[in-house]
């Protein structure tokens, strides 16, 4: 049977395709006290201390604590000391087997790890030789609580408190869980995937409550626990504006396309990875995320192929963030961009952003498909192709040619393969620098006139268009695979066919000579069957 080619895995054998937010990782804190200047001002406005210095807030810590274990013991709640690499996770599944209840914490876990706190110092006074204490921040090992709980809508969940000043938060959910509590609420049927959906009688509503999960269904159910749960400031602290906000420490954007087969699956992979194994090199990992990279980018630029059994992950890295994509029970294949650090997209680190980042989420995974869809049926049609290698007009405009093999056209594909995936369009200057690179000259050998003349000529050919109400282009559909057809029938077929002539009436002595006499041979028999003329 011949294998089915990316493409047409994507575009035939996808039964159910849903987008959404997985997991999320979010910081809790209060702005008013992280800097040294917030925290003596809270020291001596709150606590009513003529010094700032930690002393001062050891009591409220001391009573933070004592209110854990009173809420504990008051609810019937196991405090659990984690040991040392103990998987945390699987404590959470061992009570949450045991837990009867919709609603609930089912557990609190305990275990020193390092914080961002403040810290005492002494201070000389270089007019009057009088020591003072002054505070700085550092890092120490205090004791976290884990409240790990299952909430009624986002599911299992937990919020970890620093039991230390200025006592951060940290708050892990997951989108998954919150759609399928919604299905069930809704009383639409699904079959489960693991950490996502396998089957669904309306898919369509699966996507609509996907699209719903925002950065405001998460804020709510963090306050509902918060106001439920020990809570390190008093209520007059919190009336004084003391009160937590939320950040994202780690975002993961999933695209889940549940297949009709396994065997369907392992084609895809085999297919991907033969074709697609330099998906980690810088030029390709910034078009997937659309971010320029130097030589100064702080990342490890790589293609990492894990096999667990028969089925591997992919992994591509871009700064601290990366996309994964792997299969999931032999059925659903994932694609995961998960941001490890806003300021990689120039975003803030507030939950508010949630909105934009979902969208860089969501188009790298779009982005990282078409490349390897792309790669696999990039082919443009007799019609197409002729109307770009011969002179055309479009709207009464004259557009010169784009001969295929001619150097600087080749310049021109390659320079849209690169900007292909900008997620905010591109300028002229980003253009005419990546051409400039492949023609092997300076910039200040192209000329503004001459790139005006070539984004013209792209965008008469329909191969680019223009962002509306901006100085911005994008690729479009044609243009990619206009691009891929001509780099890679080049390069891999023409370039190769070309460097080593071939004798048919002698035996060829490499394997890549036998490989283009069997391709001559096979061409032959095609016309031959054809009925067509040499």
């Amino acid at each position: 049977m011949i294998p089915k080619n990316v493409a047409e895995i994507l575009k035939n054998h996808i039964v159910l395709e849903v987008e959404g937010i997985d997991r999320m990782y979010l910081n809790g804190y209060v702005p008013m006290v992280q800097t040294e200047g917030g925290a003596a001002t809270f020291i001596r406005n709150q606590l009513q201390k003529p010094f700032a210095s930690t002393a001062a807030v050891a009591p409220m810590s001391r009573q933070f604590v004592c209110r854990i274990e009173d809420f504990a013991r008051f609810h019937g709640i196991d405090i659990v000391a984690f040991e040392k690499k103990q998987r945390k996770d699987d404590v959470m599944k061992e009570y949450l087997n045991k837990f009867n209840g919709s609603e609930g914490v089912v557990f609190i876990g305990k275990a020193q790890e390092k914080a961002w706190l403040f810290r005492t110092v002494k201070r000389k006074n270089p007019q009057t030789g009088r020591v003072y204490p002054w505070l700085c921040r550092g890092t120490a090992m205090p004791d976290h609580f884990y409240f790990y709980i299952l909430d009624e809508d986002f599911g299992p969940l937990f919020i970890k408190f620093c039991s230390y000043f200025p006592y951060a938060v940290k708050v892990c959910l997951n989108g998954h869980e919150w759609l399928k509590r919604q299905l069930a609420k809704q009383n639409i049927a699904y079959a489960p995937l693991d950490n996502g959906i396998l089957s669904c009688e309306d898919p369509v509503r699966v996507q609509q409550l996907c699209d719903r999960f925002d950065e405001e269904k998460i804020e709510a159910v963090f306050r509902k626990w918060l106001a439920r749960l020990p809570h390190p400031f008093a209520p007059q602290h919190r009336d004084a504006g003391y009160r937590y906000q939320l950040s994202i420490v780690q975002a993961e954007f999933s695209l889940t396309q549940v297949l009709d087969s396994p065997r369907i699956g392992r084609q895809f992979f085999e297919e991907v990875i033969r074709e697609n194994i330099d998906l980690g090199r810088p030029e390709t990992v910034q078009l997937i995320f659309g971010r320029r990279i130097t030589r100064r980018t702080p990342s490890v630029f790589r293609t990492r192929i894990v096999t667990q059994d028969v089925i591997p992950t992919i992994n591509v890295h871009y700064k601290n963030s990366k996309i994964k994509q792997y299969f999931k029970e032999g059925r659903g294949l994932r694609t995961e961009t998960t941001i490890n650090d806003t300021r990689d997209f120039m975003i803030g680190r507030r939950l508010e952003n949630l909105g934009a980042l979902r969208r860089i989420g969501f188009a790298a995974n779009r982005r990282f498909l078409s490349v390897q869809t792309l790669s696999h049926d990039c082919t443009i049609g007799a019609q197409r192709f002729s109307s770009l290698v011969e002179p055309a007009v479009v709207d009464g405009q004259r557009v010169s040619a784009l001969p295929f093999g001619n150097f600087r056209v080749l310049a021109l594909m390659h320079t849209l393969c690169l900007l292909v995936f900008a997620v905010n369009g591109f300028r002229s200057r980003d253009f005419r620098q990546h051409f400039c690179q492949f023609s092997g000259i300076v910039p200040e050998q192209h000329s503004q006139g001459k790139v005006t003349y070539d984004l013209r000529r792209l965008r008469l050919h329909g191969l680019i268009e223009k962002m509306p109400g901006s100085f911005r282009y994008r690729v479009t559909p044609q243009g990619i695979r206009a691009a891929i057809f001509f780099t890679r029938a080049y390069g891999r077929f023409f370039r190769v066919a070309f460097s080593a002539p071939i004798d048919s009436n002698q035996k060829p002595r490499t394997s890549s000579a036998r490989a283009l006499l069997n391709a001559s041979k096979a061409v032959d028999c095609l016309i031959e069957e054809a009925k067509l003329a040499a």
